[in-house]
């Protein structure tokens, strides 16, 4: 089944302590489409400058991703700089060029408008509701944000949130959403404004999902080496995503095990920098991992 993905396609300059890179591919459409693309067909809408480096349009090709809506702007791609400590959880923002993305105005082209399945990345709330106008009837809208948007287009995200059945979003800003410090009434009050379900992404801690009345917890893969977690959070998306689009199954159990599906690909692409990880991954292995995540969370009645 058809994926439509709008969001950002970036270059991103990266340190942490274990390495750098500078102008690597990055931008949260980017990270979902490349690991949605292991589960189902995706399309992916966003902007990119004339800088842009014609071989990361050949990889995400390369990955049967169709880029028919990838815009070409003149000016500058979209560029992040960032710099991580020994604390992966958080990165400090040392320069955002948002260059050609700043007048971004996304157009979906006839063919992606009766996609199944569309997830609105993290980008201006305002541009989420757009696409959502041009889209038919899609039978699940999923979106992401980010504190910048709760801060300074509240009333446009809550217009957003209406429209969607499901919100992916991290703890911190689920708390900001919502006004309140505990996680479980925060979930309850973003609930109450409009997606049914609610993933809360918890970086190295693993994740959350509230789905009407239940919850269900997943933890992180744990793993020998972490290089560079930028982009985990949206390839933890094109994961989810991918597996229910692929399955067309939103039940809770289906989702459930979407969340760990979503988990296996984030703990992959952190394992090395920008999409390196995920370029040269098999499905093969992300049965495996998802197998060691059920022995992982695995106990016995008394």
């Amino acid at each position: 089944m058809s994926l439509l993905v709008v969001g950002t396609v970036a270059l991103d300059s990266v340190k942490t302590p274990f390495g750098n890179v500078d102008n690597a591919l990055g931008g949260s459409a980017t990270y979902f489409s490349t690991s949605a693309s292991y589960f189902t067909d995706v399309r992916l809408v966003a902007v990119i400058g004339e800088d842009f480096p014609k071989e990361h349009i050949q990889f995400l090709k390369s990955k049967a991703i169709d880029t028919r809506g990838l815009q070409q702007e003149k000016g500058k791609t979209f560029h992040w700089k960032g710099e991580y400590g020994y604390d992966l959880n958080e990165a400090r923002t040392l320069a955002t060029d948002l260059n050609v993305l700043a007048t971004f105005q996304p157009v979906i082209i006839d063919d992606y408008k009766d996609s199944d399945v569309v997830f609105l990345a993290n980008i201006d709330p305002e541009i989420q509701l757009d696409v959502l106008k041009q889209v038919r009837k899609p039978k699940l809208v999923a979106c992401d944000t980010m504190n910048y948007w709760i801060t300074s287009k509240l009333d446009a995200l809550k217009r957003t949130l209406r429209e969607v059945d499901l919100l992916t979003i991290n703890e911190g800003e689920v708390r900001q959403l919502a006004g309140e410090a505990s996680l479980v009434k925060a979930a309850k009050k973003v609930q109450a404004m409009g997606p049914k379900t609610v993933v809360v992404k918890q970086g190295s801690y693993g994740a959350l999902m509230f789905s009407g009345g239940s919850v269900f917890s997943a933890p992180a893969f744990p793993l020998e080496s972490v290089f560079d977690p930028t982009g985990a959070g949206d390839t933890f998306a094109g994961g989810f995503m991918g597996y229910l689009a692929n399955t067309m199954n939103f039940s809770e159990s289906s989702m459930r095990q979407a969340v760990i599906f979503g988990s296996v690909m984030a703990s992959m692409n952190v394992e090395a920098f920008s999409l390196d990880r995920l370029r040269s991954l098999d499905y093969g292995e992300i049965e495996g991992r998802y197998r060691e995540f059920k022995r992982l969370t695995h106990f016995e009645d008394i």
